[in-house]
């Protein structure tokens, strides 16, 4: 065991027990997912925090101990999703936090955090670029981040309308077996976009602006024969859509427009992976003037903290099948 520890004692101001115990959360979670996460030994008595490890870590626990209690100032409950994006934000205690590391985008029933490089730098990319694709694993924010700058394109009046598209390729299943009209059926594959919508903009919100089409969910073959002015358009599941989809969906861009392409290349469900237009796009369009690709890595990803260790497992599963 090293015994050559750096320590620091931090003392939180001004003192506020509830926020203290908001701060640590019920028994101790949020301290024990800092220490977790950044290898740091953390000891607590009232406001005081004795931390000790790795010099660097113990500088970045500091600094996240001092962050998120000024944090608790502002919000009644600080839940441990919100320490563990703020950890994702930081990086591993091998990154020096970086000051363009958290960037919002604001709706009108809040703003929406962007935490970390890569989803900072694909925001940023959405707002100056007509067409950009976020690619990488489940949980990394692709779909989330796109929705919420369509929503606030919306709210600002930048474009008259949102369209949200997946193409229907689900485990050998046809919409056909499915009960109801082609919205009841559409429905289920395209849950995780409402699911969005219904927390930036409310149930009721958006329930109007789809019946007055403001607002349209559809599969990708509804997108065939359109040209989409004005419109911020948002492809999910990307790569399931085949090279002739991808083309087609790309081309109904018309003027005033935006497009943003989410998928993970790990999860295609056609036949031949080779097939995916997520693939192929991003072999023949990387270097267009207008377009850009946002490439996220298991570190980017902001659920659960299993999530990225189960990530993280198919991974070198996957390398080591490879190399039998």
């Amino acid at each position: 065991m090293n015994t050559l520890l750096y320590s620091e004692i931090l003392k939180l101001a001004p003192e506020d027990n509830h926020r203290l115990f908001n701060l640590c959360g019920k028994l101790n979670e949020h301290l024990k997912l800092i220490e977790n996460r950044l290898g740091v030994f953390i000891k607590q008595r009232g406001h005081t925090f004795s931390i000790s490890g790795d010099r660097y870590a113990v500088k970045v626990a500091r600094d996240a101990l001092h962050n998120l209690y000024q944090e608790t100032e502002k919000v009644s409950i600080l839940e441990p999703k919100e320490v563990h994006m703020y950890l994702q934000s930081v990086g591993n205690k091998n990154q020096p936090n970086q000051d363009n590391n958290h960037m919002e985008i604001r709706v009108r029933k809040g703003a929406i955090t962007a935490r970390g490089e890569n989803q900072v730098h694909y925001l940023q990319r959405i707002l100056k670029h007509d067409i950009n694709f976020g690619i990488g694993p489940a949980g990394t924010g692709k779909t989330y981040l796109a929705v919420a700058c369509a929503v606030q394109a919306l709210e600002t009046e930048r474009v008259s309308r949102i369209i949200l598209v997946r193409p229907i390729v689900e485990a050998g299943e046809k919409l056909g077996f499915l009960p109801g009209d082609i919205a009841q059926k559409v429905h289920p594959y395209l849950r995780p976009l409402y699911d969005a919508l219904y927390e930036m903009m409310g149930f009721e919100k958006v329930n109007q602006l789809i019946e007055r089409d403001v607002i349209e969910l559809l599969p990708l073959a509804y997108m065939r024969g359109r040209s989409l002015n004005d419109s911020f358009i948002i492809l999910d599941e990307g790569q399931n859509t085949t090279v002739e989809q991808m083309k087609m969906f790309l081309t109904r861009l018309g003027f005033n427009s935006k497009a943003v392409v989410t998928g993970d290349i790990t999860q295609i469900d056609l036949i031949n992976r080779r097939d995916s237009g997520l693939i192929h796009a991003s072999e023949v369009l990387k270097n267009l003037p207008g377009i850009s690709f946002t490439q996220f890595q298991v570190a980017d990803v902001v659920r659960h903290p299993l999530v990225q260790t189960i990530v993280e497992a198919y991974e070198r599963h996957d390398k080591d099948q490879n190399k039998k």
